[in-house]
């Protein structure tokens, strides 16, 4: 029988993992429900204190060599990613930094509300394992997002790349630790939300492979008072969410639980949650593999083989007990994110007394961070290609009266 992790009375808050600011965050309905259209100057006045640049157009042109394909990252939902300097040639006295330009497609499958959503979001909510908001663009009908440059891209392609060096053990379990730790906060904010597409592709390692949440295009603040969940739109990726959400609209943070519990699955068995390219029972990796979470001997069955020798059996039956809560099919069941990091965190210290350190090849040490973030860069991520032939940065110049496209 697996053994329960956690301590299911209630708890004091835990100050490591939950900062609580001195002011109240302005939500997303604050500003989506005031006003059909908030203006610029608007939005900027509701973030005072955030601290956040309001870039122009020609300043992030500068920043990104007009968004030359050189610079060119990767494209996702949103639209193009772009590898970015920032300094005192785009705007005096401001600090020097690698940064990454977020520019939304106007043809594509998102527009002004997912914008807004990660503007309003990370413009006012800082942890060490959120990825930083730096700035943002907003003229005529472009939207642009600026963020710390992350130099070792997405978790995903760590996982999943097969030129790419297999992430060690320990490596894994302080990723596991620092995305624990970045949901955890925003669970316990004071005013709580709900992330709603953790993912591997949207967890971003620095250069220290410190794990840093990113992509809050589908973030939805939390239930209030009496309310027990969000009715919405059923929104995310195949393979992480929620199945009662999925079946019902009804999100809650438990929801973010599920979703943590597919990742940690990810990380024990180098297996993507969806593979058609598996025989038809593997496909699904929450149903293969689940059942095998309960026993050592069927866990190392399913442990990525790249790691073998790497971690003692006890820890690894530790991991897959949390993953395994995590997945229950009751929400109710499943743990706090809370104490997800309490039984995870203390699991690093145990396995750097039992493993040697990992040493990284000097392949890896070669790659600078602009060739690596090509390869596996920027959270919602789904493919590496080169921006539309019809020249995007012309794009960028016109200004068409288009209506900005709507949200979830």
């Amino acid at each position: 029988m697996i053994s329960c992790c956690f301590n299911t009375q209630e708890k004091p808050e835990k100050k490591a993992v939950t900062t609580k600011s001195s002011f109240r965050r302005l939500s997303f309905s604050d500003i989506s429900n005031s006003t059909s259209s908030i203006s610029p100057e608007d939005l900027s006045l509701s973030l005072v204190g955030s601290n956040l640049y309001v870039f122009t157009l020609p300043e992030l042109k500068l920043a990104t060599q007009s968004f030359s394909t050189s610079n060119f990252l990767g494209e996702g939902g949103f639209g193009p990613v772009f590898k970015g300097i920032i300094d005192d040639k785009v705007r005096p006295r401001i600090k020097a930094q690698p940064v990454a330009v977020k520019v939304l497609d106007l043809d594509g499958t998102q527009g002004h509300k997912e914008w807004l959503t990660e503007v309003i979001f990370l413009g006012q909510l800082r942890h060490p394992n959120l990825v930083k908001l730096i700035g943002y663009c907003c003229e005529d009908e472009h939207r642009l997002l600026v963020y710390e440059f992350m130099a070792r891209g997405s978790l995903e392609n760590h996982l999943f790349k097969r030129f790419i060096v297999s992430l060690p053990w320990p490596t894994r379990l302080k990723i596991a630790v620092g995305a624990a730790k970045g949901l955890a906060f925003l669970h316990e904010t004071e005013k709580p939300v709900i992330y709603r597409d953790f993912k591997a592709s949207n967890i971003l390692l620095d250069s220290e492979y410190k794990a840093k949440l990113s992509d809050f295009g589908l973030a939805k603040d939390g239930p209030e008072g009496d309310e027990t969940h969000v009715s919405t739109r059923v929104m995310g990726t195949q393979g992480y969410a929620a199945p009662e959400y999925i079946m019902t609209g009804h999100l809650t943070a438990k929801s973010d639980v599920y979703s943590f519990g597919v990742v940690l699955m990810e990380l024990l068995t180098g297996r993507k949650s969806v593979d058609k390219t598996r025989p038809a029972k593997e496909q699904n990796l929450v149903e293969f593999a689940r059942p095998y979470l309960k026993d050592a001997r069927k866990l190392a069955r399913i442990m990525d083989p790249t790691m073998e020798g790497q971690y003692s059996t006890k820890i690894a039956m530790k991991v897959a007990s949390v993953a395994y809560q995590c997945l229950t099919q009751n929400p109710k069941s499943r743990p706090q994110m809370s104490d997800v990091v309490d039984a995870l965190e203390p699991l690093q210290d145990l396995e750097d007394m039992n493993i040697e350190p990992f040493v990284y090849s000097a392949a890896m040490h070669e790659l600078d961070d602009q060739e690596s973030a090509k390869e596996h860069y920027h959270g919602h991520i789904h493919k590496l290609r080169s921006p539309k032939s019809a020249g995007f940065s012309d794009g960028l110049n016109r200004n068409s009266q288009r209506n900005h496209k709507g949200g979830k």
